[in-house]
């Protein structure tokens, strides 16, 4: 452990955490692919209800405007957005994800929503992760079923997700085996205290030293020899990315994470291109991009999924922000990713076309999206997806053409 690491600071919770797991990692499961394929795919959660409008607006819609007044970027007369061709643009906090949407890494799916209709960021939360119809219907997640369900035998590969949290989400719960990671927030403990530590627990409990002296290289191998520095919005962000990156590009590492970002709940003073929703998206983009930078060895084969429970309200509130919504904004990025698209079934933005008259409506389910990349990123065959993964969604189709 370097002292002087700012990306990871160790903990006892960390490394039980972390290293029960990681001892694992020579017993566990094992999938095959085709060829030399080993991919990667992360799925990022922005728990809060992102505001897809400010996100992606939607320039060339004649309603935009006025609905959204002085949140309206990229309207006539107001800046705040980078191009996506015409009808959309991308806030301008986000110029590496438009980088990768030139580079085609990056695709963007509009008015998209999960199986619930509701406003409870609770329950909105739990069906995103849980993958059902409704919630509390599952105690398991369906990244975690996807695991499970992966093709095993052939080539080696292991199955074992990656929980970037202090405790394992929704999402991942399951039979699938899984550990966690997450940088801790103790002040960093130097060389000489860890080597004791370790000397300690090797004389009076051997299997503590064992699990300890496994944390310390999942440790080692998150924070990768450099250093990120302070405590801001944006390196907080990073920090897990870039540390979450370096544990899926290991040979042996986990194929399949999930991780989250709070604090888009954005009722009021919402600020969209500088203010609170500004620097959220910039730290978002910063932490995006340094998580690709991590994986660049293997980026070619990778899918990052970014989702959230629902949308926000198409009008402002009377407090300059957003009230809780329905359709929002999701993206994929990758090298695997056939992106430099937008993926919308546009609903429009009249009183009628409104969701309750309040919100912008969902055409796509986001469920048809996870199906489209986990049949054709990860092998599974849509039976299973729409009887094992997403039970009771037969009738929701994987959506075509999203992996290059």
């Amino acid at each position: 452990m370097n002292a002087n690491d700012g990306l990871l600071r160790p903990s006892r919770r960390l490394f039980l955490a972390g290293a029960g797991a990681f001892v694992a990692w020579a017993q566990m499961p094992r999938f095959a692919f085709a060829g030399t394929r080993d991919p990667r795919f992360v799925v990022v959660i922005l728990r809060g209800a992102l505001d897809g409008l400010a996100v992606v607006p939607p320039i060339a819609d004649p309603e935009y405007p006025e609905l959204r007044g002085d949140l309206a970027i990229g309207s006539p007369g107001q800046g705040g957005t980078l191009p996506l061709g015409g009808f959309f643009a991308l806030n301008d906090a986000m110029p590496n994800l438009h980088a990768r949407y030139q580079k085609r890494e990056a695709l963007i799916v509009h008015a998209a929503a999960s199986a619930y209709r509701d406003r409870s960021h609770f329950d909105g939360q739990d069906v995103l992760e849980s993958g059902m119809a409704g919630p509390r219907m599952s105690r398991d997640g369906w990244l975690n079923r996807a695991a499970d369900a992966l093709p095993k035998g052939g080539a080696v590969r292991p199955t074992e997700g990656l929980a970037v949290s202090a405790t394992v989400p929704l999402v991942l719960r399951g039979r699938a085996p899984v550990f966690t990671w997450m940088p801790a927030g103790l002040q960093p403990a130097g060389m000489d205290t860890a080597d004791r530590l370790m000397d300690l627990y090797t004389h009076a409990d051997p299997e503590l030293g064992r699990v300890f002296s496994a944390g310390r290289m999942v440790d080692k191998m998150a924070a990768g020899g450099s250093q990120i520095k302070g405590g801001g919005l944006d390196v907080n962000f990073r920090r897990i990315s870039v540390g979450a990156a370096r544990l899926l590009a290991e040979e042996d590492g986990p194929r399949l994470a999930a991780l989250s970002y709070d604090g888009w709940d954005t009722h009021a003073n919402e600020g969209p291109e500088d203010g609170r929703l500004g620097k959220l998206l910039a730290a978002l983009d910063g932490a995006l991009d340094g998580l690709a930078a991590e994986l660049a060895p293997v980026w070619s084969d990778t899918v990052v999924a970014v989702m959230t429970e629902f949308g926000r309200t198409a009008r402002t509130n009377g407090t300059e922000g957003t009230d809780h919504g329905t359709a929002t904004t999701a993206f994929l990025m990758g090298g695997a990713v056939k992106g430099g698209r937008v993926l919308a079934d546009w609903p429009g933005l009249k009183p009628s076309q409104l969701y309750q008259g309040r919100d912008l409506a969902a055409t796509t389910d986001l469920r048809g999206v996870l199906k489209g990349v986990l049949r054709d990123h990860l092998g599974i065959s849509e039976a299973t997806l729409s009887t094992r993964i997403f039970p009771d969604s037969i009738g929701v189709k994987p959506i075509d053409d999203l992996i290059a």
